[in-house]
């Protein structure tokens, strides 16, 4: 969930889209600007990463040669919630629109098709902000503001009426299916801090991952079903996800309950709020910031 600022897009610190790979245990910049731009996703054909930068959505070489716009038609004021259907026909995007006394935030969810074009809207209600897609790319999981608290629903690509699978005190935020659809993991402050968790994919057999002195978001299942990566900030931020703060990229491998410390840096809002993992689950991108 963001709410993408203004002052987040003038920030005038230097962003750096990394790649890391697992087999190499090394991080590798491969583009970078003297600009804010945030959230890479990585397409399923491999052949790019797609990052959101001053409310549009631009098209990123895995080395870094070439950028392209990604046509969003009336979609104008993207956030950094956005990612590309399972089947790679489709992308889902959260775009900030105009209404006025919003104080939660304006953002609804909207598909289009993977080349661009006009988007669709499927979240009526706001702020809905996009995170995951069902495994058969005809449904999304978000996060949205409804009846007073942050709780995760999911919805079909159709519209229609949404499902609540949260009714947690506090905020449930970063919803994404493991990749054989039967978890939906999520960061969650049920606990009293913010933590990963997990839940079946209709909602229940809710359990706690993360329990240690850092405040961990935006779990990443990998395409194999072994580790998911997430960023852990430092210092405990409460319920916030605030940006150029001193975070960790950390891998839980699902198998041992093993946790490993990959990378360090300034970071936090847009560095990996996404999933960003490549498609044979070797590498995962994620943006720094100087």
């Amino acid at each position: 969930m963001t709410n993408l600022s203004l002052q987040a897009q003038n920030n005038p610190a230097k962003s750096i889209l990394e790649i890391y790979s697992l087999d190499e245990e090394k991080r590798t910049p491969v583009y970078s600007e003297d600009a804010h731009f945030e959230a890479p996703n990585w397409s399923p054909d491999g052949k790019y990463l797609l990052i959101n930068q001053n409310g549009l959505l631009y098209k990123v070489s895995p080395d870094g040669s070439s950028k392209d716009l990604l046509p969003t038609g009336s979609a104008e004021n993207c956030n950094n919630d956005h990612g590309i259907s399972p089947d790679g026909r489709l992308l889902a995007i959260s775009n900030n629109d105009g209404f006025e006394n919003a104080p939660k935030g304006s953002s609804r969810i909207y598909i289009l098709p993977i080349e661009g074009g006009e988007p669709i809207l499927v979240t009526k209600k706001y702020p809905s902000y996009w995170h995951g897609w069902g495994p058969k790319s005809d449904k999304v999981i978000y996060t949205a503001h409804r009846d007073g608290n942050f709780d995760i629903y999911r919805i079909s690509i159709d519209g229609g009426v949404e499902e609540q699978l949260t009714a947690d005190e506090g905020l449930d935020d970063g919803p994404e299916y493991a990749h054989d659809g039967r978890h939906i993991y999520y960061n969650s402050m049920r606990s009293g801090k913010m933590e990963i968790w997990r839940m079946l994919a209709d909602g229940s057999n809710k359990e706690q991952i993360t329990d240690d002195q850092y405040s961990n978001w935006f779990a990443h299942p990998d395409p194999t079903g072994r580790y998911f990566v997430y960023i852990s900030y430092h210092e405990d931020q409460g319920d916030k996800h605030p940006g150029m703060k001193a975070v960790s990229l950390r891998l839980y491998d699902l198998t041992s309950n093993k946790i490993k410390t990959l990378a360090s840096f300034t970071g936090g809002q847009g560095s990996i709020n996404v999933p960003s993992w490549s498609p044979d689950g070797k590498h995962f991108a994620f943006v720094s910031y100087e």
